[in-house]
Order: C-alpha cells, then structure tokens, then sequence
C-alpha cells in the first residue's frame, strides 16, 4: 500500500510563491503518476497538475498552466512530488492534495490513494 504525505503548505501573499511536497513511500509498484489535486469547502476537488514519473508527461488545469510546475524526484524506495506555485491568487485558496494512481489523469475518480491535505491560503 502507498503512503503519501504533503508538506509545504502555508500562507503567502497574493503574487508570492509556495512549493508543496509530497512523499510516496511504501509500495508503490503501481503508481505510475502522481496528482495535485485542491479542494474549497463546498466545492468539488478539482485536478491541478499530474505527472507521469516514468516518462515526461505532464498536465496541468488551463487556471494554473502558466503559474505552477509539477515535477518528481525519484529514489530508490520512495518518490517524491513537488508542486511550484508562483504568481499566487487568493482564488487559489485551498486545501491541496497529493493523489497516486495507476494512469495519469487529472480526474479525482482514477485515483485511490490520497495524502491528508495541505492547507494554502492566499491574502490579497
């Protein structure tokens, strides 16, 4: 079973820069991408960014295409994820989440592993 654990969030400035982390530990023999997915009370989650972590893939939501970056570090035992958040908006306010899944997507329901979330508030 996959662990995920994030890390990173906080509060910032609109127009500031915060960098999110998420460790995959366990096994993770079937993980093949790993997702930011983000969530505001009474609102669905909706998909940020993925990446492939065999390959080069990526995909961003057209509302964070030019502002943030997702990328990987890849260790022996454990991967690790990282989402770039520049240009900052208070609309980006929210509780993020780091997902692992089989396929790469930015579809909440192809992933069955989730992180516990982290919380990114943006004061304008």
């Amino acid at each position: 079973q996959v662990q995920l654990v994030e890390s990173g969030g906080g509060s910032v400035q609109a127009g500031g820069s915060l960098r999110l982390s998420c460790t995959a530990s366990g096994d993770t023999s079937s993980t093949n991408s790993m997702a930011w997915f983000r969530q505001v009370p009474g609102k669905e989650r909706e998909g940020v960014a993925s990446i492939w972590l065999y390959g080069d893939s990526t995909y961003y939501a057209d509302f964070v295409k030019t502002r943030f970056t997702i990328s990987r570090d890849m260790a022996k035992n454990t991967v690790t994820v990282y989402l770039q958040m520049n240009s900052l908006e208070p609309e980006d306010t929210a509780m993020y989440y780091c997902a692992a899944s089989a396929i790469i997507s930015l579809a909440s329901s192809d992933f069955t592993t989730w992180g516990q979330g982290t919380q990114v508030t943006v004061s304008s």
